[in-house]
């Protein structure tokens, strides 16, 4: 069965996006000619390891000018925007991705999620979309929290969660870049 992963860029102190919805604190991607081996491998195996990405609407809004055109981002974007697409949103009636095979949009992300994981194929990675994520978790469709901690902090911000959620930790690891992957099963 897959399972639904959800991937959070994140501050040390539990910040998924600052005050202003920005996210100046991520840092260490994956396609830069500086970026530390095993960190690369870490991420590219990651998206290897999925074939399908949810996002929620304002995610969609602020990726698809960008990614789809993204060559800088070498091998990682090739297979970003080749991954399938669903959005979710209630007003959006297509969700192009540039010269790539459009998003579906949903309406009911839970109902497809819930599909998805009966269908054979590699996980589902929800991407950022934080009000999406809790809607997950909130319908118990959460099965992995990868977060990526950078090296900062801002005090202040949107946290990653709002409720309580029991995890259990998968594996920790560190990077000469100062970032941490944490990955953990949801237990709840």
């Amino acid at each position: 069965m897959r399972r639904l992963v959800v991937q959070q860029w994140v501050t040390v102190d539990n910040f998924a996006a600052e005050e202003d919805g920005g996210l100046s604190f991520v840092s260490g991607e994956p396609f830069s000619e500086k970026t530390e081996p095993a960190f690369k491998d870490t991420i590219m195996g990651f998206i290897d390891s999925v074939d399908t990405m949810l996002l929620g609407a304002n995610t969609y809004a602020m990726s698809k000018g960008y990614w789809p055109h993204a060559e800088e981002q070498g091998e990682y974007g090739k297979k970003l925007n080749s991954l399938t697409k669903f959005v979710a949103s209630s007003q959006l009636q297509d969700a192009p991705w540039g010269d790539f095979p459009a998003a579906t949009v949903t309406r009911d992300p839970a109902a497809t999620v819930r599909e998805l994981k009966e269908q054979d194929g590699k996980d589902i990675w929800l991407w950022g979309s934080l009000t999406l994520m809790r809607s997950m978790f909130q319908a118990g469709l959460v099965d992995e929290v990868r977060m990526l901690v950078c090296p900062v902090a801002r005090g202040k911000g949107a946290p990653v969660f709002e409720d309580r959620q029991d995890l259990k930790l998968l594996q920790a690891t560190s990077f000469q870049n100062g970032l941490a992957v944490l990955r953990y099963e949801v237990t709840n």
